[in-house]
């Protein structure tokens, strides 16, 4: 799937408020610093739609993004994990997130982004839990491959198959991605767009 234009359409803090559309959207959400927004500029071919910082924890709000005239919608979530911000803060980031996930009708899949750097993370672990608990549909998208040799990124993944296999009766699917080389770019736009014709077919058979 190429894209043509991407266009930010607004932000917000309650679910409700959100765009009121009939087009499938997909959240982008992971832990504090793992690249979120330098990926999803990316994947829509621009520097600095999603906006990037040094200080993790930017990204405090629901944020809408239209894609190819509103085909589908990109929505940057607000990440979890060790951002410096107060309990309070936090917890009203958590029910923000909660309600969106939980109650966001057209929401047809939650990208959860993970640094492979790291070794498997539990707040990582837990939130794919909640996911999968709630029925939520997702994906592993593993970020910042170039810091890594092919090798190492191998055995990071295997890291991974093991720990969530211990849970799962099979590896969620994942993509191995970066944002400076652009390497997973095409994969995850054309799964998107496989994701658009199911949402489409769906719809035709529920009219």
């Amino acid at each position: 799937m190429k894209i043509r234009n991407a266009t930010f359409v607004m932000s917000n803090t309650d679910y409700k408020k959100c765009p009121d559309v009939q087009k499938p959207e997909y959240a982008f959400i992971g832990r504090s610093n793992v690249g979120k927004s330098s990926l999803i500029n990316r994947l829509v071919n621009q520097k600095d739609l999603a906006k990037t910082s040094q200080t993790p924890g930017k990204t405090q709000l629901i944020n809408h993004f239209a894609i190819n005239d509103e085909e589908w919608f990109l929505v940057d979530l607000p990440g979890y994990g060790w951002a410096k911000v107060s309990k309070e803060k936090k917890n009203e980031w958590g029910k923000m997130l909660k309600q969106y996930l939980l109650k966001r009708p057209n929401l047809y899949g939650v990208f959860v982004l993970i640094d492979i750097r790291h070794n498997p993370q539990k707040i990582d672990l837990e939130f794919m839990q909640f996911l999968g608990e709630n029925g939520l549909a997702f994906v592993m998208v593993f970020t910042k491959s170039d810091k890594l040799s092919k090798s190492k990124i191998e055995t990071m993944l295997e890291e991974y198959k093991t720990i969530m296999l211990e849970t799962w009766e099979e590896m969620p699917k994942y993509f191995v991605t970066s944002a400076e080389k652009g390497d997973g770019k095409e994969e995850v736009l054309d799964f998107i767009g496989s994701l658009n014709k199911d949402f489409e077919q769906l719809k035709e058979m529920e009219s």
